[in-house]
C-alpha cells in the first residue's frame, strides 16, 4: 500500500513477501512514471520505499535517484534506560496550540504565524477525535518553570508490535539542556505502556545532533537508507484500456492523505 503524503511525496509499504518481486516493482515504476495513471504529476516527485528491494532497483533503471541519507534507530523494550525526572504530559485537544508552536519552532526556527497556528490546531484537534489516537499519544515536557519545551508523538502498531515516534521537537530556545534525550525517553515509555515490543524513529543523517540525542535515550542506529527522488520526468503512453497497478485490487495500493 502507499500513501499520497501531498503531490510530490508518495510513501511505500510492501508486503515482506513481495519486496523482490520485480515484476511488481516495473509495474508500479511504470504507473508513477506515467502523469495519466493519477498517482504522481509529471516533475520533481519523491518516493519512500524503505524495504522493497526490487522497487528501488526499478526506480534506479528508470531516472530516480538516492536522495538524503536517513538513519533509522531502533529501541528494544528489555533494553534499560532512565526515566525523565521532567514532567511529561499526554497532550489534551485543549492544549495542542502548545505542542504546535514547539513543533513550529523546532523545524521551522521561527514563531509560528496565528493564522498557520490554528490551522494546525485544528488539525491536530480532528486527529486526536479519531479512531487513529487510540493507539497513539501527543506528549510534551514542561522544564521546571512550566514552560512546554519537547514534543513527541508516538504511534504503535498495536499490541506486541513495534510503535513509531514521529515527529520529536525540541523548541529553539531550549536547546543543548538534554530535553531531546528526556523526551525521546519518555516516548519510549509511552509506547512501552501501549504495548509496543520496540520503538523506531528515523532521522536525517546529516542532522548529527538528531542521531546523538536517539543514541544518548538507548537506541541503536542501523544501515542508512534514502528514499529516491525525481528532478523531472517524461510522460509515457497510456495503451488503451490500460489500468493502473495501484488501482487495481492487488497487494500493493495508493492511498491520499486529507
Amino acid at each position: 500500500m502507499a500513501l499520497l503524503d501531498g503531490p510530490e511525496l508518495l510513501r511505500f509499504a510492501i508486503d515482506p513477501t513481495r519486496r523482490r518481486d520485480a515484476s511488481l516493482a516495473l509495474r508500479i515504476v511504470d504507473d508513477v512514471n506515467n502523469p495519466m495513471a493519477g498517482i504522481l504529476s509529471a516533475g520533481a516527485a519523491t518516493i519512500e520505499a524503505r524495504g522493497a528491494v526490487a522497487l528501488t532497483e526499478q526506480l534506479a533503471q528508470n531516472d530516480w535517484s538516492a536522495d538524503e541519507p536517513w538513519t533509522p534507530l531502533h529501541h528494544d523494550m528489555a533494553a534499560s534506560h532512565k526515566a525523565s525526572v521532567l514532567r511529561v504530559e499526554t497532550v489534551e485537544p485543549g492544549h495542542t496550540a502548545e505542542w504546535v508552536a514547539v513543533h513550529w519552532s523546532a523545524f521551522r526556527g521561527t514563531p509560528i504565524p496565528d493564522e498557520r497556528s490554528q490551522r494546525f490546531v485544528d488539525g491536530w484537534r480532528l486527529a486526536a477525535e479519531s479512531p487513529f489516537l487510540d493507539l497513539a499519544r501527543i506528549l510534551s515536557l514542561r522544564c521546571r518553570d512550566g514552560h512546554v519545551v519537547a514534543a513527541a508523538a508516538v504511534w504503535s502498531a498495536g499490541e506486541g508490535r513495534p510503535g513509531l515516534i514521529e515527529p520529536l521537537a525540541v523548541h529553539q530556545e531550549h536547546r543543548g539542556r538534554g530535553y531531546g534525550t528526556a523526551m525521546a525517553s519518555a516516548a519510549v515509555d509511552a509506547l512501552r505502556q501501549l504495548g509496543s515490543s520496540s520503538a523506531m524513529v528515523c532521522a536525517e543523517t546529516s542532522n548529527a545532533g538528531a542521531v546523538a540525542t536517539y543514541l544518548a535515550a538507548g537506541f541503536t542506529a542501523h544501515r542508512e537508507v534514502a528514499d529516491w527522488h525525481r528532478s523531472n520526468a517524461t510522460p509515457l503512453p497510456v495503451q488503451p484500456g490500460c489500468v493502473s497497478a495501484l488501482q487495481k485490487e492487488d497487494p500493493v495500493r495508493a492511498g491520499a492523505s486529507a
